[in-house]
């Protein structure tokens, strides 16, 4: 059973940090290369992560410029920039895609927050279907005698203490986040 705690505590690290870079691609009105580094694109019918087509430099506080190593796919970028959700309009100079971040409007922050509280949420519900997955793995071994009732106790003690410990963390990602988006 210390396994099973062991690879929960693993696997609700991994939300933490999948929550880290979802909110890493929330748009502060700076340039960031991780705001377009995980977009995908259609590249001759796969999909791969823009960071894997192209350089992303960042020359100015609200500038990206995007090189794409093969220059047959600067289309499929821009494409895939234009089409996503980050409400950038990127310039196709031939050669590179040059993106400039606007400056954020009041609506767009309340949006982006409201982003952030979603990403936020989907994480918190992971973490908690981690939990039940273990819970029913110990009631499972409670029933089947493997363990006993003072065990099922400390161990849904735990489970409590992980899940909030990392609820809390999440939470505090989101105050994080949201103070940048509320302060530029």
């Amino acid at each position: 059973m210390a396994d099973t705690m062991h690879d929960m505590k693993r696997q609700m690290q991994e939300v933490l940090d999948h929550v880290k870079t979802e909110f890493g691609a929330v748009r502060t009105g700076r340039a960031s290369a991780s705001l377009v580094d995980l977009l995908p694109v259609q590249y001759y019918g796969t999909t791969m992560p823009l960071k894997q087509l192209a350089s992303i430099a960042i020359p100015e506080p609200t500038i990206i410029l995007i090189q794409p190593w093969d220059p047959q796919s600067i289309n499929d970028i821009e494409l895939a920039i234009r089409n996503s959700s980050l409400g950038l309009s990127p310039v196709n100079e031939g050669t590179q895609l040059r993106i400039v971040l606007p400056p954020l409007t009041e609506e767009r922050r309340n949006e982006l927050v409201k982003t952030v509280h979603q990403k936020a949420e989907a994480g918190k519900v992971a973490l908690r279907n981690i939990r039940k997955e273990v819970w029913d793995l110990v009631q499972k071994q409670v029933k089947s005698g493997e363990l006993t009732e003072d065990d099922r106790y400390s161990y849904e003690e735990d489970l409590n203490k992980t899940i909030e410990q990392f609820n809390r963390e999440i939470e505090g990602l989101v105050a994080e986040k949201e103070k940048e988006l509320r302060t530029i």
